[in-house]
């Protein structure tokens, strides 16, 4: 079969003709892969940035950790059965180190990433744990239920965030991780939700698609002064950052009223340099979110399920596997929002 690859360690990904899915064994199953989305850190792998050293020792592997699908063929005691569509939780935890013994499994020290250290979406089949499936509304069609990931991404940010009703929130970043942020500011009851980037056209419109108005373009004026010009001068309460630059914390900052929270989400290849006495006399509190609970996941997609149309404008592009360097080049370039591809097509 067909299937996208990360084969070295520098920039690009390959083609190649793979086996088929080994049969699964106990407790695993085997998903016919029917939409895979292309994600921000596929984007950095592909580019081969600094920060995805840790995938070098698991090359060659098929990326995609963004997808749903169907069980097609599944092992003794998986707790599913061949024809149940599933979304996937990309994190796998081993079960026996001390974060797994004490209930924390998502602070697993032996964690594996389907998609980033073994094999994931971007081909026709995969093998997997069954514990890593998580059974999809009837109603919920593949492409909206492979948005979950980057849903559970953003609303796990917003529980970070402590955002609450009648807040001020401010995210930063208007990609695929700021929309899910900005979605779920919303449902959270935030009164108002700014979202600010730079000359990303693109994005902006798929914003409005979801229904934002409070759009800030950087390029045009300081972010400082269009959002005290939107809130009359007023810092807000919240502020969550999607964008990957480091800079952006600062910028950030410098409109978060005091004893406000920051929440970084974005990966970042460079570090960040903070004024720590300004941020100690302003009792900033700077918090970092990384993937999503298990119970964050069931919420997204209730979500999902109750209003799917809500979340579908974030889709933008639809293209086959064979396509998916093209995805890869548009969503690398910004000009596609979130690009979807179709392995099983």
């Amino acid at each position: 079969m067909l299937a996208l690859r990360k084969i070295r360690s520098e920039f690009g990904l390959e083609f190649q003709e793979i086996p088929e899915a080994p049969p699964p064994g106990p407790a695993e199953v085997v998903v016919r892969v029917e939409a895979a989305g292309i994600c921000g850190s596929d984007i950095h792998a592909y580019e081969w940035t600094a920060g995805y050293e840790f995938m070098v020792p698991h090359l060659p592997l098929t990326m995609g950790h963004e997808f749903a699908g169907t069980i097609s063929r599944n092992g003794t005691g998986s707790g599913f059965a061949e024809g149940d569509r599933v979304a996937i939780i990309p994190f796998i935890f081993c079960g026996h180190c001390a974060a797994c013994r004490s209930g924390e499994t998502r602070n697993c020290l032996k964690r594996e990433t389907i998609g980033l250290t073994r094999d994931g979406g971007f081909q026709a089949e995969v093998r997997i744990p069954s514990r890593c499936c998580v059974a999809l509304p009837p109603q919920l069609d593949m492409e909206v239920a492979a948005l979950a990931e980057p849903l559970g991404v953003g609303a796990e940010a917003v529980l970070t965030g402590e955002v609450g009703l009648g807040d001020t929130v401010l995210v930063l970043g208007p990609g695929t991780i700021g929309q899910a942020i900005a979605l779920f500011t919303r449902l959270a009851g935030a009164a108002r939700v700014i979202v600010a980037g730079r000359a990303d056209a693109p994005r902006f419109e798929v914003l409005k698609a979801l229904g934002f108005t409070d759009l800030l373009d950087v390029a045009e004026a300081p972010l400082a002064e269009q959002v005290m010009a939107l809130t009359g001068g007023r810092a807000v309460d919240v502020v969550l950052e999607a964008t990957g630059v480091p800079a952006t914390l600062n910028e950030g900052m410098s409109v978060l009223r005091k004893g406000g929270v920051i929440v970084a989400a974005g990966i970042h290849a460079e570090a960040l340099t903070l004024p720590l006495t300004n941020f100690v006399r302003m009792r900033h509190q700077l918090r970092s979110t990384h993937g999503a609970e298990r119970r964050t996941w069931d919420r997204v997609l209730a979500h999902l399920g109750a209003a799917p149309e809500a979340f579908r404008p974030m889709i933008t592009h639809r293209l086959p596997l064979e396509r998916g360097l093209e995805g890869f080049e548009l969503a690398r370039q910004r000009a596609a929002s979130k690009v979807i591809l179709s392995p099983s097509a």
